[in-house]
């Protein structure tokens, strides 16, 4: 088997059975697991970097100071997204969490439309109307917005342009993230009223240290996978981690799943093939018209 098809299945593999994790700490607000998820990811990518001897990139920060200013924006996106995905998983929302990364693809086209005034084809045009019609009729089926889904949809899909337009690099990326969400993390964890770290039991204490390993080996699997695949294949993996998403939470952990829900989801789903049908079309396409020498 193709090497980097190897890191990318534990790349996504690891993201898609995350939530197992994250309910073993239920425990624990959500609060102080995102701080603790900072804290001890920074710890982490900083080993990695320090044998990796990889610090040019700050040179970088220094010559272009409006670098951390994007940052900062970049660190309130993450946060908030990690927050609600830690929150929503171990409030039984793990379905709407995965509906939220599958919609990822779609809302980042259209991002790229009201932000980069890019222009998709006909046939993502049609995806993306479709997938609203979707949301729509779960808003139908619900009662209310999806906002879950959404809310980590759009906060995932900004994060990622403005990732895309810094090309700085995903553990690099990290690293500088978690740095300046650092000092904030660890007043929370100071000061907060009711901390559970050493409070509760020797293995809860282990798993919030070890949020940082679980952090941090996904994305270092991906730079690997990155060097090895093309984006076409590696684009096409990540559905790999909230199918798994959504398999734990129907099947593992019961949450309820109407039929109503299954035609919203559905609808959406139909989207994305469309979308991913197009993407391979297209990289058909590029590769029969290359002149061949």
């Amino acid at each position: 088997m193709n090497q980097g098809l190897l890191y990318a299945l534990g790349c996504y593999g690891l993201w898609g059975v995350l939530p197992i994790y994250w309910k073993l700490l239920k425990e624990v607000p959500a609060d102080q697991i995102l701080s603790h998820r900072i804290v001890w990811s920074l710890v982490f990518m900083l080993i990695v970097l320090f044998f990796k001897n990889d610090w040019s990139w700050i040179k970088r920060l220094k010559e272009d100071p409006k670098l951390i200013f994007t940052f900062l924006i970049i660190s309130g996106l993450i946060s908030l997204n990690w927050f609600l995905y830690i929150w929503a998983v171990n409030d039984g929302q793990i379905v709407e969490t995965s509906l939220g990364y599958v919609m990822n693809p779609l809302v980042n086209v259209l991002l790229g439309v009201v932000l980069l005034k890019e222009r998709p084809r006909k046939i993502q045009w049609a995806a993306i109307i479709m997938a609203f019609v979707g949301v729509a009729y779960l808003t139908f089926i619900y009662g209310r917005l999806p906002w879950i889904a959404l809310t980590l949809a759009f906060s995932f899909g900004i994060y990622g342009l403005l990732k895309k337009l810094v090309v700085i690099g995903p553990l690099r990326g990290l690293s500088l993230e978690t740095s300046i969400l650092f000092i904030p993390a660890v007043a929370y964890l100071i000061w907060t009223p009711m901390p559970a770290f050493t409070h509760i039991s020797f293995q809860v204490d282990a798993m919030l240290v070890l949020a940082g390993v679980v952090t941090g080996t996904p994305l270092l699997l991906f730079a690997a996978a990155a060097r090895n695949l093309t984006m076409t294949s590696l684009g096409l993996m990540q559905y790999l981690a909230p199918t798994i998403q959504f398999l734990i939470g129907i099947w593992i952990y019961k949450e309820p799943f109407s039929n109503g829900q299954l035609i919203g989801f559905s609808i959406i789903w139909f989207a994305l093939s469309i979308f991913v049908m197009d993407m391979l079309n297209q990289r058909r396409l590029k590769k029969s018209q290359k002149p061949v020498v």
